[in-house]
């Protein structure tokens, strides 16, 4: 079975992100109105899905984006570094006081039957700055780059960010890369940039250069317009629904030959029943499920996306990118953080049925 996609065989680069640095503050099971310590971990969509697959997967990827020349964009840079992926940063001075920043995201990790807690920092975020011209699209994609990747997130940081995808995507299907968009609807985002009528108008436009769609059903309704399933799914680990709804999206957007999304039933915040499915070139697929001890669900999303790119990437069979995209996934959720701790040889063992007996 055939994806469909015409990926180029090198590059430079395996895969470019483009999207916002951000740093999350995570004070663990402790929430935030009792916090005392936090850790810091690097984040963002975008970089995650770069990072995942320069560290576990060892392929060579970068990242387009804003950098601030203060402490915190230096910590953050040097994570970038740490994690294996190529920066390509527009730069910035802080004034000192009030910015440009790099983003903050708090995020507890809730515990049992407390749910995890999520809010923002991004007042003069540097990366809602970010606009077409920034980056030297000819000479980034000139080297040769297999794979371009934007999301929602970062459409809705401003008004130029999304422009700047649009810039990026346009590019990058003129040089020969496959295009990728995680639809990662975010409505307090999209709220404070013009609510859901302009995040349909900004998505269409994105979405017109991708081959690869990354979203669940609520994703492709709120991001996308496309109607609900006509019958509700059983639960949480049906795909009915979702294969319902992507015959409309096709017949929207023609070009797109990969849909893929994870399927989550959470029973606590520390148990949970995972899945994933895709629909490449005309087929569906359906992963196996396992159930999930959950350390940390931030991220999940973004290791399913890289492992099952880079199923795509090294030419395996769509079925079997699709299990180590959903192997990869299940892993990240043992790991504190948003980004990867897990080896390829990790992935491709439980993807092949592997449990958690100790190893020798």
């Amino acid at each position: 079975m055939s994806s469909g996609l015409n990926i180029r065989p090198d590059g430079a680069l395996d895969f470019l992100s483009l999207g916002a640095l951000v740093h999350r503050l995570d004070p663990g099971v402790i929430p935030f109105r009792k916090a005392t310590e936090c850790a810091i971990h690097v984040s963002g969509g975008e970089f995650n899905t770069a990072a995942n697959l320069a560290d576990c997967f060892r392929l060579q990827t970068g990242i387009a984006s804003a950098m601030v020349d203060y402490p915190i964009g230096e910590l953050i840079a040097e994570r970038v570094r740490a994690m294996g992926v190529k920066p390509i940063y527009k730069r910035f001075k802080h004034d000192g006081v009030r910015g440009p920043n790099m983003a903050a995201v708090y995020s507890d990790r809730g515990q049992g039957v407390r749910g995890p807690v999520v809010f923002y920092n991004r007042a003069h975020e540097a990366g809602a700055l970010l606009r077409p011209g920034d980056f030297d699209w000819k000479a980034i994609f000139g080297g040769g780059v297999r794979w371009f990747h934007s999301g929602g997130i970062f459409a809705a940081l401003s008004e130029t960010t999304a422009e700047l995808i649009v810039e990026g995507m346009q590019a990058a299907k003129a040089a020969g890369a496959v295009t990728s968009f995680d639809l990662n609807y975010r409505e307090k985002l999209w709220n404070a940039v013009g609510g859901h009528a302009r995040a349909l108008g900004v998505v269409e436009r994105i979405v017109k250069s991708v081959d690869v769609l990354v979203g669940n059903e609520e994703d492709l309704q709120k991001g996308l317009g496309i109607p609900g399933p006509e019958v509700a799914a059983k639960s949480k680990l049906d795909p009915g629904a979702f294969f319902g709804m992507i015959d409309r999206v096709v017949a929207q957007h023609p070009q797109i030959k990969v849909v893929a999304t994870t399927l989550r039933e959470v029973h606590s915040t520390n148990r949970h029943s995972w899945g994933a499915v895709a629909w490449v070139n005309g087929k569906t697929l359906v992963s196996p499920t396992c159930e999930l001890d959950v350390l940390d669900r931030v991220g999940g999303g973004d290791g399913f996306a890289s492992g099952f790119f880079y199923g795509l990437l090294t030419g395996e069979p769509p079925e079997e990118a699709l299990k180590l995209g959903w192997a990869h996934g299940a892993l990240l959720a043992t790991f504190p953080g948003d980004t990867t701790m897990a080896t390829v040889e990790q992935v491709r063992a439980f993807a092949k049925g592997g449990s958690a007996r100790i190893q020798r």
